[in-house]
């Protein structure tokens, strides 16, 4: 009987980490429309959440959720860490909860396909990962949870078997 390595499932919802960095910088500046709608600065360490998940194990999926279409300047960085870009198109210019609610449907729908995934770690802060840590733990797999600090719901952080602060991986 071969022994295998649990793998690690890694989900981003880009967007969101993105903007609380935006925020941080100015605040108020992103939620105007027409600062979302136009060439986004790279701001998130996408290395540093990267070396957080091949930690734990070796990396089997690698996903982020986003609007991509303004976040061109992150194509190199992107590329290098082999992330499976899911292009999402909001409905209106009010449009939430896409990136969330896909990314929980395809994680749900990897963990029943793939017995091999010991490990989901998710990079987002919002309390709609609850119900997916829920079915995740459900499931048998262990869940970890990236977000910033100041925009990282406390009960979303505390359904997950660990939780790492984003402010936390890239401080010197």
């Amino acid at each position: 009987m071969v022994s295998v390595t649990p793998s690690v499932a890694l989900y981003w919802d880009f967007e969101h980490l993105h903007a609380g960095l935006c925020e941080a910088r100015q605040p108020g500046a992103y939620s105007q429309q027409d600062n979302r709608f136009k060439v986004q600065e790279p701001l998130v360490d996408v290395a540093a959440v990267v070396a957080l998940a091949t930690a734990l194990g070796p990396l089997a999926i690698h996903r982020a959720y986003c609007n991509w279409q303004f976040f061109g300047r992150y194509r190199d960085v992107l590329l290098h860490h082999a992330v499976d870009l899911v292009q999402l198109f909001p409905p209106g210019s009010a449009a939430k909860n896409g990136a969330d609610i896909r990314l929980c449907l395809d994680a749900v729908d990897d963990v029943g396909r793939f017995d091999h995934i010991g490990t989901v770690v998710v990079v987002g802060g919002d309390s709609d990962f609850l119900p997916l840590a829920q079915k995740l733990k459900a499931a048998g797999r262990r869940v970890v949870g990236v977000g910033l600090r100041q925009h990282t719901n406390a009960h979303w952080a505390a359904s997950c078997h660990a939780f790492h602060y984003y402010d936390a991986l890239v401080s010197p």
